[in-house]
């Protein structure tokens, strides 16, 4: 199962995959540009055993 990571822009929102940060050199956004960008958790709660 191979989970895809995504990626939101602080500044115009769009909503992108890992591949799609390697169009531009560096880490930016492949839209407007932006450097900001936020790392969108997965919806699966992880659950860890208290000892």
């Amino acid at each position: 199962m191979s989970i895809t990571i995504k990626y939101r822009c602080a500044n115009c929102g769009r909503i992108m995959d890992a591949k799609d940060l390697d169009i531009l050199p560096g880490i930016r956004c492949s839209y407007c540009g932006s450097k900001v960008l936020y790392k969108i958790r997965p919806p699966k709660i992880k659950r860890v055993k208290a000892i």
